[in-house]
């Protein structure tokens, strides 16, 4: 599976993701958002799965002490090459499931912002989200994304016409209505409902479940066509809802934001 997801990233400009399309405009406003509402001066920040440094290099930029960890090789040479001498940003190649080179309680704030879309559900969720409890500080923010089951449904399954060939290739389930991953397609789609359930079993308190890029994932097209103030108060209308328990499973992706718990209150 490693290997899939390298070649897969070998292939796919994650470089553009997050600012070629206003989609993903929206979905970098959204979780920016929520890092700045508990960042302090001074914190130190892990990065882990930070692609081609998309928040890293932001936040680097902003004089936070940033530590990236990524998979690809492809998206780490990138990364690196972002990097100025005026930022205190130590880039490295590594895996979410094992982070055995940084030491416990090292980071005040953990991003996992793009493993979860490519483990698999279970074990392999429970041990990324082990380990980024381990290295970061008893009251520290961990912020966790994933990819969502719903929203996609709708707009990649049914929207563009797909299902058939979904359904062929044995992506689609159109009984339970979910996806089934495979070498083509190395992602894993969860519900809220996966999402608590995993959570029960670490020392945590939730602070935020977000639907990252929400209602407007249904918008895509359209956000193209539209003036910069129209999209601006879209922006702004997605804010407002985007905790919503009737909407967060309308969304491509969902964001978890949870605080580690001290010791004595487990």
């Amino acid at each position: 599976m490693e290997s899939d997801i390298i070649r897969y990233y070998e292939k796919y400009d994650e470089e553009s993701r997050l600012t070629r399309r206003r989609w993903g405009q929206v979905e970098y406003l959204t979780t920016m958002k929520y890092l700045r509402k508990y960042l302090r001066p001074g914190n130190r920040v892990l990065d882990i799965g930070a692609g081609t440094g998309r928040y890293s290099i932001a936040l680097a930029s902003e004089g936070y002490d940033v530590t990236a960890v990524e998979l690809v090789e492809h998206n780490l040479s990138i990364l690196r090459e972002k990097i100025t001498k005026d930022m205190t940003i130590q880039a490295m190649q590594g895996n979410a499931l094992d982070l055995s080179p940084l030491e416990a309680e090292s980071f005040d704030m953990t991003l996992m912002l793009g493993p979860m879309y490519h483990l698999k559900p279970g074990e392999q969720f429970k041990q990324a989200i082990s380990e980024a409890l381990r290295v970061t500080k008893q009251n520290g923010i961990i912020l966790v994304a994933y990819c969502t089951t719903d929203g996609p449904i709708i707009n990649w399954v049914f929207r563009t016409g797909l299902y058939q060939i979904l359904k062929q290739d044995g992506v689609i389930d159109d009984d339970e209505f979910c996806f089934h991953t495979n070498s083509e397609f190395v992602f894993e789609h969860v519900t809220r409902a996966d999402v608590d359930k995993l959570m029960t079993e670490f020392p945590v308190q939730r602070l935020h479940y977000v639907a990252t890029d929400g209602l407007v994932s249904f918008l895509q097209d359209e956000m193209e066509k539209m003036n910069q103030e129209t999209f601006d108060a879209l922006v702004r209308y997605h804010l407002s809802v985007c905790e919503r328990e009737d909407l967060v499973g309308a969304s491509a992706h969902s964001l978890d934001v949870f605080r580690k718990l001290p010791t004595q209150c487990v």
